[in-house]
């Protein structure tokens, strides 16, 4: 597939806005492996290449394991995730899938025991940024593979 365009590129300001809510997640009380689990996962549900692959370097980088990413895609069947992770990762889910218009009192039933009031708006927030990053990503077709882990 040929890259359309570079939005960093053709809209500078754009890209910057998007990257000032980048560093407010990461001064937020979230733990970085968890939204980027998250990133991920709601990157897989998107279908979005280039940001799958680098969430998956940056979550290697951060000492994640394979079996841990590879199994992502049946999180809800695999032993590798703490509850703390299962809850963050429904609560995704369920934010980033409004098909049916709302988030469920059941989902949020489920993990409000696992993540306080601010980790729930802080990962609402975490889907809605991926979310728009997919949709710039697939739009202007960045090549997937490119990515080098930016972890510090």
């Amino acid at each position: 597939m040929k890259p359309r365009f570079n939005y960093a590129k053709v809209t500078p300001g754009l890209y910057e806005a998007m990257h000032a809510v980048e560093q407010y997640i990461a001064a937020s009380a979230l733990e970085r492996p968890l939204y980027e689990l998250v990133k991920l996962r709601i990157s897989q549900v998107n279908g979005c290449a280039y940001c799958i692959d680098m969430h998956w370097k940056d979550l290697r980088a951060l000492g994640e394991t394979e079996q841990r990413l590879y199994g992502l895609d049946a999180w809800e069947e695999s032993p590798c995730y703490t509850a703390r992770e299962r809850a963050a990762l429904a609560w995704a889910e369920a934010v980033n899938n409004l098909r049916d218009g709302h988030v469920s009192d059941a989902v949020y039933e489920a993990v409000k025991g696992e993540l306080s009031a601010s980790d729930l708006a802080l990962l609402a927030l975490v889907v809605s940024q991926i979310n728009a990053w997919n949709r710039l990503s697939i739009a202007s077709r960045l090549p997937a593979g490119t990515y080098t882990a930016q972890v510090a």
